[in-house]
């Protein structure tokens, strides 16, 4: 059966079938050459696959993101990104980093950034001579804080195909997510520095002070999620509804900007995005289902046992993996096909779930940004009115640049771990 599956989803994802009719046609292949399994198994199993209470978090916080970029609060945050920033030498690009996380931390999507602040950012980074290719380039790399920054969705679905807490997860992708942001923020610099790029970028900023207080109860959303998660006041589960309505609240009653003729395009973009998370989750669920009935999880942990003599060994050989598959398969699917493969063998090596859940999700980060299948990238290009091929050579530098980010993730635990233990303790 294993070859069966391996096979016909190798094919299947050659030829182009959508994620989700690629994993659920090639578990049904499987299931007919095992010849032994009803095909009742197929609906029973992918129904299973989304009959989980955390899971509800997820259209919740695709809602929470789309009335946040309809309410104004992703201008704001620009505004009070760049009064902090904006004054330096190639401060409008740290800026575009910089709001990236601040809008991470209450959408949980990458994609959801990237449209967001890059409709607003890569405009006015072009407007202020930074070339095109290079303007898209940082908004697309910076728009990974959005699965990094909890809320995150890809660390919803590894808690969910891992049985890991997502609360420890969620605090455990802050020291990785600045990791992250203060890379690429050294890098900007540095580019615009020897390029003489954004020597005016301090031109039309608000004093921090004013742009704070505009700010003020756009920020103070991820504050009431994230403090109410950690002071148990509420579940994960439960701060994505909590998040709807702190949107609706700013956007509505705050702001004014989030209109009652606004909400059926919101509700019907979150549905399209919900439907197509959902759609992959059941048949990862059917094909995980398989795969482990048929015992690979324990052939390739005895593999890697074979081959790999340390777990320093184990992660690297992971990171290679998981960059490679980063490049051609969607991360929704790549969670939740390999994370409950490669969590046990990870924890035999003696790798914290928590720690190893941060080092799949930020490879998979990186795969957000990498041709042929980068969804960040196309994104970015998309409203930079730009073609991929335009922007690689700018891009190979803030790729190596989060790699190199990755590595340190990998091998330097406690930035992970130190703030799970500092709340949950030891």
């Amino acid at each position: 059966m294993n070859t069966a599956l391996g096979l016909s989803l190798a094919i299947l994802f050659v030829l182009g079938v959508p994620i989700a009719v690629a994993i659920g046609l090639a578990s049904i292949i499987g299931i007919e050459a095992q010849g032994r399994l009803p095909l009742l198994l197929v609906a029973q199993r992918m129904f299973a696959g989304i009959d989980s209470f955390p899971l509800m978090a997820i259209p919740l916080f695709i809602l929470a993101g789309n009335l946040m970029s309809a309410g104004g609060i992703s201008h704001r945050l620009v505004e009070l990104a760049k009064s902090l920033v904006g004054g330096l030498q190639g401060g409008l690009a740290c800026t575009c980093v910089l709001t990236c996380m601040l809008f991470a931390s209450v959408s949980g999507s990458s994609v959801a950034t990237t449209f967001a602040i890059g409709a607003i950012l890569i405009p006015a980074m072009i407007r202020h001579n930074y070339p095109k290719p290079l303007a898209a380039s940082i908004q697309a790399s910076s728009a990974e804080l959005g699965v990094l920054i909890p809320p995150s969705i890809p660390l919803i679905l590894y808690g969910v195909s891992t049985d890991t807490s997502i609360g420890k997860l969620f605090i455990a992708g802050l020291g990785p997510g600045l990791v992250v942001a203060g890379s690429l923020m050294a890098l900007v610099l540095i580019l615009c520095r020897l390029r003489g790029i954004g020597k005016e970028d301090g031109l039309d900023r608000a004093s921090p002070g004013a742009a704070f207080v505009s700010a003020l109860p756009a920020l103070l959303v991820p504050v009431v999620i994230l403090g109410g998660i950690y002071s148990g006041i509420f579940t994960p589960t439960e701060a994505s509804a909590v998040a709807v309505a702190a949107a609706l609240i700013v956007g509505m009653g705050l702001y004014r900007e989030l209109k009652i003729r606004d909400l059926p395009e919101i509700l019907k973009k979150t549905v399209i995005s919900t439907s197509a998370i959902m759609i992959i989750i059941s048949a990862a669920a059917l094909f995980s289902f398989l795969i482990t009935r048929s015992g690979l999880p324990n052939e390739i942990a005895a593999w890697f046992r074979d081959v790999f003599d340390s777990p320093i060994a184990f992660l690297l050989a992971v990171n290679f993996l998981l960059l490679l598959v980063g490049m051609f398969i969607e991360t929704s699917a790549a969670i939740l096909v390999l994370a409950p493969i490669l969590t046990p063998i990870a924890i035999a090596y003696g790798v914290d779930p928590v720690h190893f859940g941060l080092i799949i999700v930020v490879n998979l980060a990186l795969g957000m940004i990498t041709p042929p299948l980068g969804v960040n990238l196309f994104a970015a290009c998309a409203v930079a009115n730009l073609r991929v091929e335009q922007i690689i050579p700018q891009l190979v530098w803030f790729v190596l640049t989060v790699f190199a980010a990755l590595m340190v993730i990998t091998y330097v635990p406690a930035i992970t771990l130190w703030p799970v233990d500092l709340v949950f303790g030891t």
